[in-house]
């Protein structure tokens, strides 16, 4: 609460508001007084230039208009508040006001004033002015060589301080210009004490209204400070809503603006960071691949050319010289080259589906008849697995998709159903329209796929009865290939357990 903007800004306008007051306070004390007094001389200064300038080449006497001028005294009298009496060195008497100076005549305490008479060209004496009760002497204030005089005195008689001028006109005559002169002293104190009280009073209310000021400004900045705060936990949600246009404002905008850039470029990099970790989860994916691949292909590979080899150097060697034997060693030759030759088939077939160097050739085709054709083709083997093809034939089913690998996928069904038909050697093709998708099913007779392996058998080489597999010549790439067929096509295939034996499946759509 200490370090708030609002109460710094509070203390210091109010400092600023005491230290002013105090400071206007020392002004009235020191500079008011002599600043009062040199006003009150120039204000004298400035009467005896005005009556020089009418009456100093022509004295009031000899003015013909005279008693226009003595008017214009009496109003130079009322506007500078002075009392204006003058003297003439040839008649030796006041002449104005005459009435004033006649009436007051035996009271005047006179004081001799020596002035130096150009026009006679002597030091002359003259008796003017009322001098202080106690008998000192007038405060000397200014004097100008030649012109005037001004003398500041305490009068006790009158209990008032006064302050005189006393020179001559250009003509000779002699010029007295009086003004009163408060107790500035006492008028500082009573103003002193009114600038305390209302200064107090000022730099309250000024406090109160700097602190409800200063909240203007700090609560914007506080709003400012929320929003980045909320910035810095990725939360750009809150915006600055003020409708302020001054700096507060600007900077507001400028925060608004900072906060979508930032939410678009961390939007964007959290997307690219979305995609590089798929494509280094995909590139692990692809090692892991590969080297299952290279370890699985060796594995595969080793039997059937370790047999080929034995055979072979048999045959060189004339292990057995009969002929039939030779024949047997031969056909075993064969047949594990046949082998490989068909697993090398298919994994060059499953590299092309699953890296799309093979586009899909969509067609419009009747879906039984292609099921009807490849169930033709191994019904010899199923008689030679004493296995019974149940077919139901229905009308025609029109769908769409690549011909050639819709076949695969059912010939790799079909085959998968002879290498395992067991029990009462069944094997049941169905078709079962469902929306705009036809599924084909292939069951099989016998022995359920253990739930663990369910979800491996479309793994390339994941072998179940690994014994059962080698002896009828599977390699582990049939399902894996309808995986990427049907992966290619975007359609759903799958494998379900039943009671008495297993149901794989396949969706295409339908025309």
């Amino acid at each position: 609460m200490r370090h708030s903007l609002k109460i710094k800004i509070t203390l210091f306008l109010s400092f600023s508001m005491f230290l002013l007051v105090f400071l206007c306070w020392i002004a009235n004390n020191v500079f008011l007084p002599s600043f009062y007094q040199r006003s009150k001389v120039a204000s004298l200064s400035d009467v005896y230039t005005e009556i020089d300038k009418n009456l100093g080449s022509i004295g009031l006497l000899e003015h013909e208009d005279a008693y226009e001028q003595v008017e214009k005294l009496e109003k130079l009298e009322t506007a500078s508040n002075v009392n204006i009496y003058i003297l003439s060195n040839r008649v030796m008497s006041f002449v104005y006001p005459v009435s004033m100076v006649i009436s007051e005549y035996d009271k005047i305490n006179f004081f001799t004033y020596e002035k130096f008479d150009r026009i006679i060209n002597t030091l002359q004496k003259y008796l003017f002015g009322i001098q202080s009760a106690d008998g000192k002497n007038p405060e000397m204030l200014k004097t100008i060589d030649g012109s005037y005089d001004v003398y500041k005195y305490y009068d006790e008689r009158m209990e008032s301080n006064f302050i005189d001028l006393v020179g001559y006109l250009s003509n000779g005559d002699m010029v007295f210009v009086r003004t009163g002169y408060s107790n500035i002293s006492e008028s500082t104190a009573i103003s002193n004490r009114f600038l305390a009280i209302s200064g107090v009073i000022l730099a309250i209310l000024s406090s109160i209204l700097m602190y409800i000021f200063s909240l203007s400004i700090v609560n914007p900045l506080l709003e400012l400070s929320d929003i980045s705060s909320e910035m810095s936990r990725m939360n750009f949600e809150k915006k600055y809503t003020g409708k302020r246009k001054d700096e507060i404002g600007i900077l507001g905008k400028s925060i608004n603006s900072l906060s979508e850039q930032l939410e678009s470029t961390i939007s964007e990099l959290k997307a690219a960071n979305i995609e590089l970790e798929k494509d280094i989860a995909k590139k692990t994916e692809i090692d892991e691949m590969r080297r299952e691949f290279l370890s699985n292909v060796s594995h595969e590979l080793k039997t059937p050319i370790a047999l080929i080899q034995g055979y072979a150097e048999g045959l060189a060697d004339n292990v057995n010289d009969d002929e039939e034997s030779r024949k047997f060693y031969c056909d075993v030759i064969v047949d594990e080259a046949q082998k490989m030759n068909n697993m090398v088939k298919k994994l060059l077939s499953l590299n092309e589906i699953e890296f799309g160097n093979t586009k899909l050739e969509l067609s419009r085709f009747d879906i039984v008849d292609l099921v009807k054709s490849v169930v033709s083709s191994v019904e010899l083997l199923a008689k030679q697995k004493e296995a019974s093809l149940v077919f139901n034939v229905v009308d025609p089913i029109y769908v769409w998709a690549d011909e050639y690998r819709i076949e695969e996928v059912i010939t790799n069904y079909l085959s998968n159903a002879l290498n395992h038909v067991d029990g009462p050697r069944i094997i049941d093709v169905s078709f079962k329209i469902k929306g705009d998708k036809t599924r084909v099913s292939i069951f099989n007779s016998g022995k359920n796929i253990p739930e663990e392996d369910l979800g491996h058998i479309w793994d390339k080489f994941y072998k179940v009865d690994k014994a059962r597999t080698r002896e009828y010549g599977g390699s582990g790439i049939g399902l894996s290939i309808v995986k990427a067929i049907m992966e290619a096509h975007n359609e759903a295939y799958g494998a379900e357990n039943h009671s008495s034996g297993v149901e794989f499946w396949f969706e295409v759509k339908n025309d």
